[in-house]
């Protein structure tokens, strides 16, 4: 396997916790010079102890996003890697769920991707090299009741990622496609709350509890997949010569994938209902 070159300049978005922070880490030990960003720099103290690069970054503010990269192009060129990891999960009914808070999980999930991408392009095209990671979710290729706005992020990441990955072929950038199942992070800790305080007392509120239920379950100790099956998958990403469109890890992703595949709407809606009810 192609080991990654020495001094090589990596971006990882959303390092200050769960698996950007693995990331950042691993990319560090791999000799990497490591710029983390995320908005609480506060919890990238460990970090920069061990060598990143912490840059306060809120991915809907284009004056953040500007002032990254003109540091990052300063200092070192541009980046040869751009793990795209910042994201957040935003469940409720579709119908409990303003459009302002639909609209903010589409700003940080895809147009903060976007935009930052759009701005480092031009350096890696003119290196003509590079390879741009985006973290998808296998909630991507699936839907669950209370994920409306969340999926059809994943689910736009994915066919962004395909565009983009044809339009910079010529350019010798790799476009990649991460796809995570069940990872033990803040994921369902951050999302219970707020949508129980948009759905759990009013006409979904049954379905809001068996969904909390469910995801305490796939949650709970033991179950989740740890951060590292998908830093593995990075590193593979990172390291090969002609890396795979999509690497697949975690907790339950293989299984609902193909479940979602190969049996049709009706079968999945079933199977899913079943598991929340």
């Amino acid at each position: 396997m192609k080991q990654i070159k020495p001094k090589s300049i990596a971006l990882v978005t959303g390092a200050s916790s769960g698996m950007g922070k693995d990331f950042a880490k691993a990319l560090l030990r791999e000799g990497m010079i490591v710029y983390a960003a995320a908005r609480r720099i506060e919890q990238m103290d460990d970090l920069k102890e061990l060598g990143a690069i912490p840059v306060k970054t809120d991915v809907t503010k284009e004056e953040d996003l500007r002032a990254l990269v003109e540091m990052i192009e300063k200092d070192h060129g541009g980046v040869d890697v751009l793990i795209n990891n910042a994201g957040f999960g935003s469940f409720g009914a579709m119908e409990d769920t303003s459009i302002e808070d639909a609209r903010y999980q589409f700003e940080v999930n895809l147009f903060g991707t976007a935009r930052l991408t759009q701005l480092l392009l031009p350096s890696m095209r003119k290196k003509a090299a590079g390879k741009i990671i985006n973290l998808s979710s296998m909630g991507g290729k699936i839907y669950t009741p209370f994920g409306s706005w969340y999926h059809a992020t994943k689910h736009a990441m994915e066919a962004w990622s395909d565009c983009l990955r044809l339009e910079l072929k010529e350019f010798n950038i790799d476009v990649v496609i991460i796809e995570p199942g069940i990872i033990k992070t803040e994921f369902a800790e951050v999302l219970i709350k707020p949508m129980l305080e948009r759905s759990g007392d009013g006409p979904y509120k049954r379905m809001a509890k068996s969904v909390v239920k469910a995801m305490g379950t796939s949650y709970q100790a033991g179950r989740a997949s740890e951060p590292e099956v998908i830093t593995e998958l990075i590193l593979k990403a990172v390291r090969a010569k002609k890396p795979k469109t999509r690497y697949v890890a975690g907790r339950l992703a293989r299984p609902m994938m193909f479940l979602r595949k190969w049996l049709g709407d009706n079968i999945f809606d079933k199977i899913v209902l079943s598991i929340v009810k």
